[in-house]
């Protein structure tokens, strides 16, 4: 079930999934999906287990022993993923898994961050810090129109620069901010891992991965 709500949310979105449309797909009641989910959010949790399973058999299982390298790489890949899914990050976001799925690709990577040095709070820390980036980024990315890989956001430009004509600067931003996606999310997350080193790893020769 949860992989026809997944198929569904790209055409009707996260407004427009509803376990009366889910029922209709799988030529069911739907009372009869109250079984498995007493509620929308019941299922947007098993949706988010369903990603995460997928994330960990593609790329999330086995990370590159430069905590740099995996921490990188991971989060591309959750980008990646989230995109698509039409808004794939809100659903990802604030949702509970359903089982166990998540627990070993995460042991690794934190296994990865200790052995470079981390202390384990320290290695927490870091994962989250990352993770919350791709996710917020993902949302920003998928709120404002843009699919992966594409140039060009949803916003006019133009017009916006007009209304912000006596704040030259924040006019400005809106290029970085609202296009080149792929772009804006690498150099966010080289500032995120670069923040890390400098901040949560153990100095001496161990953090340097």
């Amino acid at each position: 079930m949860a992989r026809t709500a997944l198929d569904l949310l790209n055409e009707t979105g996260l407004e427009g999934l509803t376990l009366r449309a889910i029922a209709q797909r799988l030529d069911v009641k739907a009372p009869a999906l109250y079984w498995h989910f007493k509620d929308k959010q019941a299922l947007l949790d098993e949706m988010a287990t369903e990603m995460m399973r997928r994330m960990g058999e593609e790329f999330l299982s086995a990370p590159d022993a430069d905590w740099r390298v995996a921490l990188t790489t991971a989060m591309r890949g959750m980008r990646e993923h989230l995109l698509r899914h039409r808004d794939g990050a809100k659903v990802f976001s604030g949702t509970h898994y359903t089982d166990l799925s998540y627990a070993a690709p995460m042991e690794a990577h934190l296994r990865v961050l200790a052995e470079a040095g981390f202390a384990p709070g320290a290695a927490a820390r870091a994962w989250f810090t990352a993770y919350s980036y791709t996710i917020g980024y993902v949302i920003e990315e998928q709120a404002s129109g843009a699919g992966h890989g594409s140039g060009d956001g949803g916003y006019d430009l133009a017009a916006r620069a007009e209304r912000l004509a006596d704040y030259p600067l924040a006019a400005a931003a809106g290029e970085e901010m609202f296009r080149a996606h792929d772009r804006g999310f690498e150099a966010g997350l080289a500032a995120v891992v670069a923040g890390i080193g400098a901040t949560l790893a153990t100095p001496g020769p161990a953090a340097s991965g």
